[in-house]
């Protein structure tokens, strides 16, 4: 019997999903293969209603993770998403914030165990490809490098993925999207020289663009969080630029006719 083809994201908090993986996700769903997310933490250091910040006057975890959690539900909804398991950690916060020291804090979990926890899932799942951050987290974020490391731990402790990938952004073409969108006066943010990944470390690219509306109307799902809105503020133009494709870099791989240059994560299994 022919073992169902699935893909497995592991992600930090509510949100994560969209922006790397909302376009694998509608695309692999629309063809029939399964798939499953597993966030990690329930994102209690996100905004509160009103955009009140950790910290300030008026912001509830409690009340944030409820929330956030709700949204991400229909978030799924929209991207086709089968699946999605809760690790339940609690968000850690920014670097250096002081939530990074609660001990309840996914940053603090010992690795071996959440990496059990979440290899669980995988023998579960059996999921051939998963995909999480590389090692930095891709921008340093806490709990991005410890979804990292249990990913990658249970990965190798289970045998199970055929291949186990990184998100990535291509340093070159968004370079060139930041350019255009500083011409219009759209954005003022100005990128370090080494933003991204280079195109020739990135292994796999996939074309999503049928799917880019799906990512929006996922954006909107988590709409209590502001660091969303920049994107939906785009004109449509620059949201298929941006939203368009998605890139990957394979970390690992047991198939010996996968290619060293792919455009679908399943190539050589199916």
């Amino acid at each position: 019997m022919t073992e169902q083809l699935t893909i497995m994201a592991v992600h930090a908090h509510p949100d994560d999903e969209v922006i790397s993986t909302g376009g694998v996700f509608a695309k692999y769903a629309a063809e029939g293969i399964r798939t499953v997310l597993v966030t990690c933490t329930n994102g209690e250091q996100g905004d509160a209603p009103g955009g009140i910040k950790p910290g300030e006057p008026g912001h509830d975890p409690a009340a944030v993770r409820e929330l956030r959690l709700r949204e991400l539900q229909e978030s799924a909804g929209i991207l086709g998403i089968e699946h999605v398991e809760l690790l339940g950690y609690r968000d850690s916060g920014m670097d250096g914030w002081d939530a990074n020291r609660d001990p309840e804090a996914f940053w603090n979990a010992p690795v071996d165990q959440a990496a059990a926890r979440l290899g669980e899932l995988m023998r579960q799942y059996r999921p051939q490809v998963v995909v999480t951050y590389d090692e930095n987290g891709n921008y340093g974020h806490p709990d991005h490098i410890q979804a990292n490391r249990i990913a990658v731990a249970a990965a190798v402790d289970t045998g199970i993925p055929a291949k186990l990938y990184y998100t990535a952004i291509p340093r070159e073409s968004s370079l060139e999207v930041f350019t255009a969108l500083q011409a219009q006066g759209l954005v003022d943010f100005e990128p370090p020289a080494d933003f991204g990944t280079p195109m020739d470390r990135i292994t796999a690219v996939l074309e999503v663009a049928p799917y880019v509306q799906s990512k929006v109307k996922a954006l909107e799902a988590h709409s209590s969080q502001s660091d969303s809105v920049p994107f939906l503020r785009l004109p449509s133009e620059f949201q298929q630029m941006i939203f368009g494709t998605e890139t990957f870099v394979r970390h690992l791989n047991r198939v010996d006719s996968a290619p060293a240059q792919e455009t679908d994560l399943f190539a050589g299994l199916r």
